[in-house]
């Protein structure tokens, strides 16, 4: 049997590799009936990855599969996409199924077309449905070879087409000799399967059968053991001594390092042919592609003529077909890293004279990059702009690539500080900040005018905020916006915004007084250039709350969500990025209806835009809401959707909403390990503003279960640092556990401030709230009044959580009364309302009160919907409005297979067979 290129090919799948041909034909028979899914290949070079995906190729296609291969280059890593259109070139005609956000996400990012810079994950889900697209028509396998050197946006979308595909037609296979670094980072949690180094008895085999001469048995030992159970080791060694010597006298130095020595056997080989053919595997070696046009124009520059090909082919180390293959990817390496200096920038030099500027300017300037010997402000110019070109296609690590190789070459002072703080700002937003920071250094030593300055010490701000969220941020942030006062107007009052918002992350794990600070700073920022924005009212409203108090800020705070609220706003990039803001703003001022319709809107502009990177943030926020409104079903929804998301795009979950349902629900076992978590990792973070969520969410449980200790300690720590948002929402949860637990004076000192702060508001929330709280202080007529004025106030509001608990408080008030009949009529209600929303905890002690009357709470009715998974009953509920699957599949980041899939099952679960029949069952 022969001995294929890329390392012993069938050979190794015979010997030593049964059960790694198992799994990888295990995928491809559950691909093939819609069961998809993925798996990474890990191992050293020369170890039989390569061979291993070969086997899969020929499996695949024997089944009916179509194969479709991408391979990642170490010259490659700067070109944005590179590993996607490589996979997806052949399947573009399956594009016009797609919907539109996502054909037009695509397009961009394979610069078929200009556009905004797409999310990253759009593309990813549009790959999906390309591929699922294809998959529809004939299965589909995707190889992925070398996946350590794939550019950085294509691993991160194709690692989230591996995590989706679980209800496609399609498999999909990594190969990786990386074991740790950013590449088993961003495949991390997909299945892997790690080739370990043969055994001797297979080694032996493999050996004798690639040799097919005689061996002498010390000879053969020897060469096993130097191989150290690396196939492609075995394969070469031979090659790398006479066949005479096979008989006996093999003697070679230990190769500890066996790919290393394998690479230095390949560089050797090289070096023995003639220089013309030397100069073409350099070239090869040069251009990843694999253009053989584009090879032999390269190679005509030089003067070098085709039978050069010759030798390399007859050494083993290429091969010329359709595409120009080298044996193994350390091939490539040996002939690239033995070459000095002059050749590699000849190699590149003619590369770059003959690829065409107008179909492929990015790589032509990669080129010629590569071939300058010195500063060339010709080149850098070129790269600056394959570096726009890479930002507007959503490539922001290749633009921060092609930028620093542009700062090397500028001659110019002025221009290289200017391009190394581009340079560090795309670095920045692919979240590379050591990078960033060195370029900084790098642009600091430059020459700067005052605005370039001040951004440099912007830049350093943000990235000591995303870095640490420490205590150092906020001031950095208010000197860089002090800086841009008289230059910028609006980048320093964003700034400035930027600065009270880091104070607020830190709260109480900052240096004391940092808000207050902030805030005094950002009364001096500059006079917004044009009519006041949304944000130029949060920094003055926040200001003010933090300078002047409540009541002065609540007028311009309330404007401020008035102007994202009107039908006619339009938000800029500015303001859309601050929603998460305007959130804890109108939780703030207690407004249900714009904290409501501000968190959807939130969510819904992150759908339309595509955006997966912020949409897992915005349904976390939109989930805390739905909490306080009693939907409870629909919170675990968002999410379900959450968690489906950050799994996808290989992101940690975000605990915030998870802690605040488990709390409102009454599971106390989950809310303390969550709790606890979050503590943990904010404390280390900085994030104070964590702290005072967790703390308000322990309150809610306490409260309910009756804990009112335990309450009352939640509770006082958010009031106690008057956190934004916080010490609000923390007010009437310290008044009720106060007043339970005996505390009066503690309790009227709390109820004091949630007055003042409920009349400044003037919110039917607000006010309700605030009347619930005052009759639990209250006695008598006066008492009733209050507990009524709060059912009557709070149901008005969207706050169905906090009207329940009106209604409970009143019930119990009442039964301590003796009015035991108005008393169930109370309790009922509240125990009706909890129960329903699964407000557990709460109901639980509803049910007790009305025990107590003497009247049993009925038992809640099982549901057909009880079986639906989350997921699910999401999936139902959008189809249920009469949505289609892809319009589902669309708004959900899934495919319409996926979404079938869902389908079946809920049909099955509810003893339905349609969409009609749907609609008709009662979903919670």
């Amino acid at each position: 049997m022969p001995v294929r290129a890329g390392g012993g090919g069938n050979l190794v799948n015979l010997l030593g590799r049964r059960t790694e041909r198992a799994v990888i034909e295990q995928l491809l028979a559950d691909a093939r009936v819609g069961r998809g899914g993925a798996l990474v290949v890990r191992g050293e070079a020369g170890i039989g990855k390569t061979a291993l995906l070969e086997h899969a190729a020929e499996a695949a296609q024997e089944l009916g599969f179509q194969v479709q291969e991408s391979v990642g280059t170490e010259s490659e890593t700067q070109f944005a996409f590179a590993g996607v259109h490589q996979l997806c070139t052949l399947l573009l005609d399956h594009a016009g199924a797609l919907p539109e956000p996502q054909r037009a996400a695509l397009g961009v990012a394979l610069g078929q077309h200009r556009g905004t810079a797409p999310d990253r994950f759009l593309v990813g889900l549009a790959t999906l449905s390309l591929l699922a697209e294809a998959a529809e028509e004939q299965p589909l396998l995707c190889l992925v070879d070398d996946a350590q050197w794939l550019d950085q946006a294509s691993a991160q979308v194709l690692a989230f087409v591996a995590r989706r595909a679980g209800a496609e037609r399609l498999a999909v296979v990594f190969a990786s000799r990386n074991t740790g670094g950013d590449d088993a980072s961003t495949l991390a949690g997909l299945p892997e399967l790690r080739l370990e180094r043969l055994a001797d008895a297979d080694a032996c085999a493999l050996l004798t059968a690639a040799v097919r001469s005689p061996l002498d048995d010390r000879v053969r030992d020897r060469i096993v053991a130097e191989a150290r159970g690396n196939p492609l080791a075995l394969l070469e060694l031979p090659r790398s001594v006479p066949p005479a010597q096979f008989a006996g006298g093999y003697e070679r130095p230990d190769a500890a390092d066996v790919p290393r020595w394998v690479e230095e056997t390949y560089r050797q080989r090289s070096t023995s042919l003639p220089a013309a053919t030397q100069q073409l595997l350099l070239i090869a070696a040069g251009d990843p592609t694999g253009d053989v046009a584009l090879l032999w124009r390269a190679a005509a520059q030089l003067q070098i003529a085709r039978d050069a090909a010759a030798y390399a082919e007859a050494a083993g180390l290429m091969e010329i077909d359709t595409r120009v293959r080298f044996r193994h990817p350390l091939v490539r390496s040996a002939i690239y890293q033995a070459a000095v200096p002059r050749d590699r920038r000849s190699a590149h030099a003619a590369l770059a004279a003959v690829t065409d500027v107008r179909t492929n300017p990015d790589r032509r300037a990669w080129h010629r990059a590569q071939a300058a010997d010195g500063p060339d402000e010709d080149v850098a110019a070129e790269l600056e702009s394959s570096a726009d070109r890479a930002r507007s296609r959503g490539g922001s690590a290749a633009a921060a690539a092609f930028l620093r190789r542009a700062v090397e070459l500028s001659p110019d002072p002025d221009r290289r500080a200017r391009r190394s703080l581009q340079a560090a700002h795309a670095a920045l937003e692919t979240g590379a900040s050591k990078t960033a920071l060195e370029l900084l250094t790098s642009a600091q030593g430059g020459p700067l005018d005052d605005h370039q300055r001040a951004r440099l010490g912007l830049l350093r701000a943000q990235i000591a905020f995303h870095t640490t969220r420490g205590s150092e941020a906020p001031r950095m942030l208010l000197d860089a916006a002090e800086t841009l006062g008289p230059l910028d107007a609006d980048l320093s009052r964003d700034s400035y915004l930027h600065a009270l918002e880091a104070s607020f992350h830190a709260g109480r794990l900052g240096r004391g007084g940092e808000l207050t600070r902030a805030a005094r700073a950002a009364q001096t920022a500059p006079a917004p250039s044009q009519p006041a924005r949304p944000v130029d009212l949060m920094l003055d409203g926040l200001a003010t709350l933090f300078v002047q108090g409540y009541a002065a800020s609540v007028p311009i705070l309330q404007r401020s969500l008035e102007t994202l609220r009107a039908p006619a706003s339009r938000l800029e990039d500015g303001s859309r990025h601050r929603l998460w803001l305007a959130c804890h703003i109108a939780a703030t001022l207690w407004d249900d209806e714009a904290i409501y319709e501000l968190a959807a809107l939130d969510v819904r502009l992150a759908r339309d835009e595509g955006a997966l990177a912020r949409l897992p943030a915005a349904l976390n926020a939109l989930a805390s809401v739905l909490v306080l409104t009693g939907e409870l079903a629909r919170a675990a929804e968002m999410l379900a959707e959450e968690r489906a998301i950050t799994q996808a795009t290989g992101a940690p979950p975000l605990p915030n909403a998870r802690l605040i349902l488990a709390a409102w629900r009454g599971r106390q076992t989950e809310t303390a390990d969550l709790h606890a978590a979050m503590v943990d990792e904010a404390t280390g973070r900085g994030e104070g503003a964590t702290l005072g969520l967790s703390d308000v969410a322990l309150a809610a449980l306490h409260n309910g279960l009756g804990n009112y200790e335990d309450a009352l300690a939640a509770a006082e720590r958010p009031v106690e640092h008057d956190e934004l948002t916080f010490s609000s929402i923390a007010l009437p949860e310290l008044v009720e556990a106060a007043v339970r637990a005996n505390r009066p004076e503690r309790a009227s000192a709390a109820l004091d401030v949630l007055s003042e702060r409920a009349r400044a508001s003037g919110t039917e929330w607000a006010l309700g709230l605030e009347a619930r709280s005052r009759a639990l202080l209250e006695r008598g007529p006066a008492a009733e009044a209050s507990y009524r004025e709060a059912t009557e106030r709070l149901g008005r509001t969207r706050m169905a959580t906090h009207l329940a608990r009106a209604h409970l408080v009143y019930g119990e008030w009442l039964r301590d009364e003796g009015r035991r009949q108005d008393a169930r009529e109370q309790l009922r209600t509240a125990y009706d309302l909890l129960t329903d929303m699964g407000v557990d905890a709460f109901a639980a002690r509803a049910a007790r009160e009305l025990r107590a009357t003497g009247e049993h709470p009925r038992e809640r009715t099982a549901q057909p919907s009880d079986a639906l998974t989350v997921q699910e009953l999401h999936v139902a509920r959008l189809v249920a409005t009469g949505a289609t699957s892809r319009e589902v599949a669309a708004q959900l980041f899934l495919s319409p297979r996926t979404i079938e899939a869902h389908l079946r099952r809920i049909f099955r679960k509810l003893g339905i067979t349609s969409r009609r029949q749907l609609k008709e069952v009662r979903l919670p």
